[in-house]
């Protein structure tokens, strides 16, 4: 038996083919399913996006709800720069009080007394009440809590332990705004003009009011308010914390550009004779924001924070060239490009601006450091559209006027420079 198995052929077991390596899919959004796959992150979202396209229909309807009844542009304007100076100044305590007591028991009285705000501006001017009226009633409305500041905040304490993820998250915060920014002026056209004045208005209260109600009411997903005890000294003002005055000073730049931007773009165009489609070339510049916060969002971040920073001041400063540059050709479609890429550059330096601002701002106060963040921007935005103004009425024509929001940029990026060594990090833990 044994000489029979040594005398047997000795034969190789048969090879099976190795199993084939099943090529990775390519999922371009899969960052964006990862942070969207924890529980309750969906309802809070869609809840804050319906309390936020408001953000973009209620100045532009008080705008068309005034000089349609009064036939004054110089008065609703007044009225709707009190407004942002109100909210300037009630936004940051409105944010501490969201802080200390929590986002649900603070938005929502505070959310219900700006409604009222929006509903007496519109009685006011249905019924033809005093002009000193419609300047009270809009400054009620700045209680308006800081919704995308919230949003932020819940990402913020879901992923306090995942850069990646919060920078993903960041980043579509920051195309939800841009995203409202270029349909709440459409709708509340559209609504003022289709239906009657008062119609943007009613509506935008409405969905506000609406918005904040079912976010408020997503509890799991509510970060907890910080314990105070006795012995723990109060927390000093965001202001005081190191490097976080300069990165608002940068942002009350890059708020001038925005202000600038859309006063010039709406004066242009209305010198070309096609006045209609200023509104759409500025919706091509959020458009053009929007889809580079979101592709930003896929991106992995890579070094320090404080040099993205400036890497994207950088390259909005240069971005910002293009229209002033494309103005001047008088070619409307060259301008429209021209904005569609400047828009580029604007949601990476926002996203990366406000985790610098979460870095540097204690967990416990983290709503207040980017309601501050916001004011800057509203200040910017109010300065900016004086400036461009002033320059539509006394630059020469051909587009000259572009070169307010290039100077802006430039700032900008002059402040980021001279501050970026003096506060590499300054993280707060």
């Amino acid at each position: 038996m044994i000489l029979f198995l040594a005398a047997r052929p000795v034969t190789a077991p048969p090879v099976r083919p190795a199993p084939r390596r099943r090529r990775a899919r390519f999922r371009p959004f899969a960052p964006y399913r990862r942070i969207f796959a924890i529980p309750g992150t969906r309802a809070f979202t869609a809840a804050n996006l319906l309390a936020r396209l408001p953000m973009g229909m209620l100045s532009i309807s008080a705008v068309l709800m005034i000089a349609g009844s009064r036939g004054s542009y110089a008065l609703a304007g007044a009225v709707t720069a009190t407004g942002l100076a109100a909210t300037a100044l009630a936004g940051p305590w409105t944010a501490r009080l969201v802080d200390r007591y929590g986002q649900a028991r603070t938005a929502v009285p505070a959310t219900a007394l700006a409604t009222l705000g929006s509903l007496s501006l519109l009685l006011c001017v249905h019924y033809h009440a005093p002009s000193w009226t419609l300047f009270a009633s809009y400054a009620a409305t700045a209680t308006t809590p800081n919704t995308g500041g919230m949003s932020r905040a819940r990402w913020a304490h879901l992923f306090r332990d995942d850069p990646a993820a919060r920078h993903t998250a960041n980043s579509f915060e920051q195309a939800a705004d841009e995203l409202c920014f270029m349909l709440g002026p459409v709708l509340a056209t559209l609504l003022c003009t289709a239906l009657f004045p008062e119609a943007g208005t009613a509506v935008g209260a409405a969905l506000l009011l609406t918005g904040v109600l079912l976010f408020a009411a997503q509890r799991r997903t509510e970060p907890p308010v910080a314990a105070r005890t006795a012995d723990r000294p109060p927390a000093r003002s965001p202001l005081r914390l190191p490097g976080l005055p300069s990165l608002l000073l940068t942002f009350l730049c890059t708020g001038a550009i925005f202000g600038s931007l859309e006063v010039v773009t709406l004066a242009h165009a209305d010198a070309q004779g096609i006045r209609s489609a200023g509104g759409a070339m500025l919706a091509l510049q959020a458009a053009g924001s929007c889809a580079a916060g979101l592709l930003y969002g896929l991106l992995r971040p890579s070094g320090h924070p404080g040099r993205r920073f400036l890497g994207c001041t950088a390259a909005m400063a240069a971005l910002m060239l293009l229209p002033l540059l494309a103005a001047g050709t008088g070619s409307p479609v060259t301008l429209a490009a021209a904005l569609l890429l400047a828009g580029m550059a604007t949601a990476p330096t926002m996203v990366t601006g406000m985790g610098l601002v979460q870095s540097r701002t204690p967990p416990g106060q983290l709503n207040e450091g980017m309601t501050l963040a916001v004011t800057a921007l509203l200040g910017g935005i109010a300065a900016g559209s004086a400036s461009g103004g002033w320059a539509v009425d006394h630059l020469a024509p051909g587009g000259a006027a572009y070169g307010v929001p290039v100077a802006a940029a430039a700032l900008a990026l002059t402040v980021t420079l001279l501050t970026s060594r003096r506060h590499p990090a300054a993280p707060v833990s």
